[in-house]
């Protein structure tokens, strides 16, 4: 009888450990902005995207690991000046739109059951990226098929509820050329997302 009592009282006290496992829909915003390391192409301030998708997060004793799958719109303005902002060029602007699945994973921790701090890799698949309004300068980009990048921030639960915070910062190049200019431009973007536990 007291290995029986022993037993109910564990299983008591591991509930609000696992009830937090489950698979939710999330949806969100994100502040983005490309980052060229070619002085022709000036990035401008950031844009605004959105995310949405679903997510999964299981573990025990305070660890859990969150796979998700997003489908992830972002965009991104810059200026094709030749020789750089002191050349004295005209610039010509640029819109980039990037379509994409993103599959983040994080690895984390809890902090007074409620707060969980987070940071993990990110993939991205290109669904259909384009340039738009290009003038004809340059008027195309061959954006990579994939990229890799990491994800490090913080969620907060209640109940069902998750809001999550996160940086995500680009480790791979989004395009290999624009035009005929070799570029390495990654994206760096602030995510904000909502979720739902739904079982």
């Amino acid at each position: 009888m007291k290995k029986f009592s022993l037993i109910i009282l564990a299983l008591c006290l591991s509930i609000p450990v696992f009830s937090q496992n489950g698979i939710g829909i999330k949806a969100g915003l994100s502040s983005s902005k490309l980052d060229f390391k070619n002085e022709d192409f000036v990035p401008s301030d950031a844009q605004t995207g959105y995310h949405v998708g679903l997510f999964g997060r299981f573990g025990a004793a305070g660890f859990f690991v969150q796979p998700e799958v997003l489908f992830t719109q972002t965009k991104g303005e810059f200026a094709y000046v030749p020789g750089g902002v002191s050349g004295g060029s005209a610039p010509e602007d640029y819109k980039a739109t990037f379509n994409r699945l993103d599959i983040p994973v994080m690895v984390g921790f809890r902090l007074l059951k409620v707060v969980r701090l987070m940071a993990g890799p990110i993939a991205s698949v290109n669904i259909n990226s384009k340039l738009d309004e290009a003038p004809d300068t340059v008027s195309d980009a061959d954006f990579s098929g994939a990229t890799f990048g990491y994800q490090a921030g913080l969620g907060v639960d209640i109940g069902n509820l998750s809001i999550e915070g996160k940086y995500e910062g680009g480790l791979s190049k989004l395009t290999e050329n624009v035009g005929s200019y070799d570029t390495d431009n990654r994206m760096n973007q602030w995510v904000l997302s909502l979720g739902f536990r739904i079982f």
